[in-house]
């Protein structure tokens, strides 16, 4: 009985989740064959040939413009096992790059956002000053200003890892501040008055009220934050034509027009992306949990 409640459970949990993977799936077959078919017919098929033999050679082409899942699961298959772990073609060395840009950016985003988070609560003058041009940061777009920060900072010799994470952290600061200046101001009138009847300074305020208050808010910023990071890490690799790092396979591939090595970048990129936002929900759970414990379940 009781292991029928836990199938049953889980069936619906994971139910969705499996009904929409294969309707991706289906979806990307389906797609594979419209996007191939105009080369397989030109180059490939000899006539007569049956729709069999076109869905054959459209999910089997070397270069598809649409590669298939199975066709992108070998590739991404080949690269971890067939190669050292040390080695440009296996795709861990390049994530192992990324990650490590990205980390440094979301850590180097985080503590900025704390810290711009904390002056505009604590000062209006600060708030009016800094707010719009923290919001107006985001409206330049990724692509225009990584060139540029990374020119400027190579030719200052900062070359390497910390570059593309500036690029990240640029990404990273925003849901950070926005979320923290929200959570920062979230205790209610009679718990700040409650601090003011302790004679307690603005920083144990901050300390003993304005921050474990802001936890709620600050966590769900840092799982938005480290994926965008990701993101501006990837798209750091880009325009310096780097040698590691996934941003750079994916331009080795569009260079040799190799898309199934793009797709498969692409997917260790998600992986990467899933990974890093689990690892915050994972620590949110931690942190949260015994803050629930130490306030005895009213928090």
């Amino acid at each position: 009985m009781r292991m029928n409640t836990l199938l049953q459970r889980t069936f619906r949990d994971a139910g969705p989740v499996l009904l929409v993977t294969l309707v991706v799936l289906a979806l990307w077959y389906a797609m594979a064959v419209w996007l191939n078919a105009p080369g397989v017919i030109e180059r490939e098929l000899k006539p007569g040939w049956t729709t069999h033999e076109l869905v054959a050679a459209t999910w089997s082409q070397q270069r598809p413009v649409l590669p298939t899942p199975h066709q992108v699961a070998r590739d991404l298959w080949s690269s971890l096992v067939d190669w050292p772990v040390d080695s440009p073609r296996n795709l861990i060395f390049h994530t192992k790059v990324t990650a490590e840009a990205t980390l440094a950016g979301f850590a180097m985003g985080t503590v900025l956002g704390l810290l711009l988070a904390v002056l505009i609560v604590h000062s209006r003058t600060l708030e009016r000053a800094l707010l719009p041009w923290i919001v107006a940061s985001q409206t330049v777009p990724v692509l225009a200003i990584a060139p540029i920060v990374l020119i400027v900072l190579g030719s200052l010799g900062f070359t390497g890892t910390l570059p593309k994470a500036v690029i990240a952290m640029y990404l990273c600061f925003f849901p950070v501040t926005v979320a923290m200046v929200q959570g920062l101001r979230a205790p209610q009138l009679i718990e700040n008055e409650l601090m003011h009847t302790y004679a307690a300074t603005r920083a144990q305020t901050l300390w003993w009220l304005r921050l474990p208050a802001s936890l709620p808010f600050l966590f769900p910023a840092l799982r938005v934050g480290i994926a965008a990071g990701l993101v501006g890490a990837i798209v750091a690799e880009l325009p310096t034509g780097a040698q590691a790092g996934l941003g750079a396979r994916l331009l080795t591939g569009s260079y040799y027009g190799n898309t199934v090595q793009i797709w498969s970048a692409l997917l260790m990129a998600s992986v990467l992306g899933l990974a890093l936002t689990a690892t915050v929900r994972g620590m949110e759970v931690l942190a949260l949990g015994r803050r629930h414990q130490a306030t005895g379940g009213r928090a």
